[in-house]
C-alpha cells in the first residue's frame, strides 16, 4: 500500500487554530511587551545620507505614552478618528501606538494625497486630530473642514515648524507631557484602523479594521515572507506604511514580533533597494516585501 507524503503545509494547515483572545491591543502587543529590553531595536532609521539612525522599543514606549497624553489634553476620546500622514520615519510608529493606548482609531493617509483625497477623507471619517509631516503639511491646511480641531506638525530633525492657528509643534507636545499612560482596556472587536479604499469604483470608501485583524493577519505574513521572523532578521518594504501592504503586511507585524523594521527616508530608487538589500543595515539577514526568493 502506498502511503501519500505529507509535507509541511498539510500539518500546518491540519493544525492550524487562530487563538484570538477576548481582550487585545495592538500597542501592548507591538510595543509595552518589548520595551523592558532598553537595548532592543524597533526602528532602523536609514537618513539615505550615510546616518543610521536605531529606535529602541524603550524610546518607542516612552513617546507613545507622551503623545497618547497629549492628544489626550486636546480632547482625543475612545473612538476618535485621528489622521496620521507621515512617511516612513519614527513618529509614525509612535503615532499608531499613541491612537491605540488611548483606544481611538488611527487613519493613515498617504503623503502623496493631494488636497482633495485628503478633503474626502478626513470630511467622511469626521476626523478630529490630524498629525502631519511638516513637509506635507500644506496639502493638509488646504483640506482642512469642520472636524478637525487640532493639527499635530512633525518637524524634520532640529528644525521647528511655522504654526498657524490649531496648529502644534510635535516636538513641543512631547516634551511637555507625560510618559507615563494606562492603555486603554480595549476588546479584540474594538476598531483600531480606518483605511480608505483608492476610490477607483467610485467615491473612497472606509474599512473599519478591529485589533483582533492583526492577529488574523500574521499567519498570511509569516508564510509569504519564508518564516519571518529568523534569528537576527531584519525587515524592510518600500510600501508606505500609510497603505494596508505596508501597515499590516510590515510596520505592524515586525513589531508584533519584537524585530527590527527600516524606516528609508526619501523617494524610492532601485539603486538605493539593492544597496539596503546588501548592507544588511548591520544584520545578516535583511529580509523584504515582496518575498525574497528560497
Amino acid at each position: 500500500m502506498r502511503i501519500a507524503a505529507r509535507d509541511d503545509y498539510d500539518e500546518l494547515h491540519g493544525t492550524f487554530r487562530w487563538l484570538v483572545p477576548e481582550r487585545f491591543n495592538i500597542a501592548e502587543a507591538c510595543c509595552t511587551r518589548w520595551a523592558g529590553n532598553a537595548r532592543r531595536t524597533a526602528i532602523v532609521v536609514d537618513h539615505g545620507d550615510g546616518h543610521i539612525e536605531r529606535v529602541a522599543y524603550r524610546r518607542l514606549h516612552d513617546e507613545a505614552n507622551r503623545l497618547a497624553n497629549a492628544l489626550a489634553a486636546l480632547g482625543v476620546r475612545r473612538g476618535d478618528r485621528i489622521a496620521v500622514v507621515l512617511p516612513q520615519r519614527p513618529e509614525t510608529a509612535v503615532a499608531h501606538m499613541a491612537i491605540y493606548r488611548l483606544g481611538a482609531v488611527a487613519m493613515p493617509l498617504s503623503i502623496l494625497f493631494g488636497p482633495d483625497a485628503l478633503r474626502f477623507r478626513l470630511d467622511d471619517s469626521a476626523t478630529v486630530v490630524a498629525i502631519v509631516d511638516a513637509e506635507y503639511v500644506d496639502n493638509l491646511r488646504a483640506a482642512l473642514g469642520e472636524s478637525v480641531r487640532h493639527v499635530v506638525v512633525v518637524p524634520a530633525p532640529g528644525e521647528r515648524p511655522a504654526l498657524r492657528a490649531g496648529e502644534h509643534d510635535y516636538v513641543e507636545l512631547l516634551s511637555r507631557a507625560r510618559d507615563r499612560f494606562v492603555t486603554a482596556d480595549t476588546l479584540a472587536a474594538d476598531p483600531a484602523v480606518l483605511i480608505y479604499t483608492s476610490g477607483t469604483t467610485g467615491p473612497p470608501k472606509g474599512a473599519l479594521i478591529p485589533h483582533r485583524a492583526l492577529i488574523g493577519n500574521l499567519s498570511g505574513f509569516v508564510a509569504s515572507q519564508n518564516w519571518f521572523p529568523r534569528p537576527r532578521d531584519v525587515f524592510w518594504s518600500p510600501a508606505d506604511w500609510a497603505w494596508t501592504g505596508g501597515l499590516m503586511d510590515a510596520l505592524l507585524p515586525s513589531l508584533y514580533f519584537g524585530y527590527p523594521i527600516v524606516a528609508q527616508r526619501g523617494r524610492f530608487s532601485p539603486e538605493r533597494a539593492f544597496e539596503l538589500l546588501s548592507s544588511g543595515i548591520g544584520s545578516p539577514t535583511l529580509s523584504c516585501f515582496p518575498p525574497r526568493s528560497r
